[in-house]
């Protein structure tokens, strides 16, 4: 059985070791383990999913919980997908900041999962990666 809950003291090694085994390994920085520090002690809001004591799902978002929530990593162990884990993670995280809209940005891997789960798509995200970029 799966047990869901609010996780924020997460190490980073066992963060780094989910996105290695998730699809979203491919789009994270796994090999500068000081960014994968960063990310996990500056989320606000990290839910996890364990199968006993072993990590096979999170969600790490950024919130004010009133306003908005960034769900920035959303995965989910590659042997545990398709159990309804990743969808159970939102449904955690949106409990949480019941009052807060929840954003993401899908991967591409990830891009037809959510409208079938019943997330709306919004066309007008822009990113900005680069300060200089900026005109």
């Amino acid at each position: 059985m799966i047990a869901y809950q609010v996780e924020n003291n997460i190490s980073a090694s066992e963060f780094k070791q989910l996105l290695v085994k998730s699809t979203l390994g491919e789009r994270r920085p796994i090999d500068d383990f000081e960014r994968i520090k960063e990310m996990v002690k500056n989320a606000n809001l990290i839910i996890t999913a364990r199968d006993g004591i072993k990590l096979v799902g999170i969600a790490r978002s950024i919130t004010d919980f009133v306003y908005c929530t960034y769900l920035s990593d959303l995965a989910v162990d590659n042997q545990y997908q398709k159990q309804g884990i990743g969808k159970e993670l939102i449904r955690f995280t949106k409990n949480q900041t019941p009052n807060a809209t929840l954003i993401l940005l899908a991967a591409p891997k990830a891009v037809d999962y959510y409208p079938h789960i019943g997330m709306k798509n919004h066309n007008a995200c822009f990113l900005l990666k680069d300060k200089n970029h900026l005109k």
